[in-house]
This record gives structure tokens, C-alpha cells and sequence, in this order.
């Protein structure tokens, strides 16, 4: 057993904006080994109990990532297939296109939207930090990249949480932690 933490564990003492970035990225890889090493089959699994599935669930934080860091951040227009996609007949596109997915385009979808997000990561952090004001406004006020973080962490915490019940009815998967050898590019924009 090694002493040594996984490059994703948040900091045991460190300021708030490695917390944030530790935090989010510890979601992100736990999630990549829920969904990790599935075929088409495997990434469409259900329970009977719900209509979720782990490639929805890839395509919809790949929506997340790209939702925050690009348009609720800094107002800019969604990638595709964000962008094009038909919203006004089906609000949850994202969730039941993914049926319609390979599962290699499902994980590249998802994870170039996180490389996009950590890109978008140091640029707002470059602009001001957590404290800069984002594009997206409440009640006549804009909100924080701090909030949006907390947003984003909130949505994979739930979504994690669904993975790891659906991973583990589909091959028996299960544990917080991916095992620190799990292949994660775990480098940042400068």
C-alpha cells in the first residue's frame, strides 16, 4: 500500500482555489471509472427503476461542462452539438440521444469538454479568479465562477452517485475511489 496520494486528491491543507479544482477534478475521475471500459451495450444498461443510463449520463456532463465554462461563464456560444441540438422537442436530448451514440464518441464527447472546461479554468481564473463575475445573472445580479464551480461539483456529485448504482448492477464495479494507477490526464492549463 503506497503513502502516496492520487494526483486528483484535494490538497490536506491548501487555499480555496485548489480545494475547488481538486474537488471537481477527484468528481470528474470517479466518474470516469464508473463509466469506464464499456461497449455500446454496457453504456446503455438501465435499471428498471429509472430511464438513466451511463452513456446518458456522459453526454449530459459533457453538456454540463461545456453549459458552465462556456455559456453561463463567459456567454459564448455552445459547442456542438449543444448548439444545434433540437431542445424545443426534446429537453432531455442530451440524456435520451446518447442511445443513438458509440460509446467512443460518448467518452471523446465528454472527455474534450472537460479539457475545454479546464482551459476555461485558467482563463477565468487569469480574469479574476473565483470571485470573477460570470456572464449569467440572477435577479439583475451576476453571479461568481465560484458559484458556477459549486454548481458543477453538485451536478457530478449527484451524477456520480447514479453511475456508481448503475455501474455496479451492470458487472459488480463499485468502491469511491478509482485505484490511483486509473489513467487520468490530470494536467492543467497554465
Amino acid at each position: 500500500m503506497s503513502n502516496v496520494a492520487p494526483p486528483w486528491d484535494p490538497p490536506m491543507a491548501g487555499d480555496e482555489l485548489s480545494h475547488v479544482r481538486a474537488t471537481l477534478e477527484r468528481l470528474r475521475v470517479t466518474f470516469a471509472y464508473k463509466v469506464a471500459d464499456l461497449d455500446e451495450e454496457g453504456l446503455r444498461f438501465r435499471l428498471a427503476s429509472s430511464t438513466l443510463t451511463l452513456g446518458g449520463l456522459l453526454k449530459h456532463l459533457a453538456r454540463c461542462e461545456d453549459e458552465i465554462f462556456t455559456r453561463k461563464l463567459f456567454g459564448e456560444p455552445m459547442p456542438e452539438p449543444w448548439q444545434s441540438a433540437p431542445w424545443s422537442e426534446d429537453e432531455d436530448w442530451d440524456f435520451n440521444s446518447a442511445n443513438s451514440d458509440s460509446s467512443q464518441s460518448l467518452y471523446a464527447m465528454w472527455m474534450q469538454a472537460v479539457l475545454r472546461s479546464r482551459h476555461s479554468f485558467t482563463r477565468a481564473v487569469n480574469e479574476g479568479g473565483l470571485d470573477r463575475e460570470a456572464h449569467l445573472s440572477w435577479n439583475g445580479r451576476h453571479v461568481s465562477f465560484r458559484r458556477l464551480l459549486f454548481d458543477l461539483i453538485e451536478e457530478y456529485g449527484r451524477h456520480t452517485g447514479h453511475a456508481d448504482f448503475i455501474r455496479e448492477a451492470i458487472d459488480g464495479r463499485t468502491g469511491e475511489d478509482p485505484p490511483s494507477d486509473f489513467p487520468w490526464p490530470n494536467t492543467f492549463d497554465s
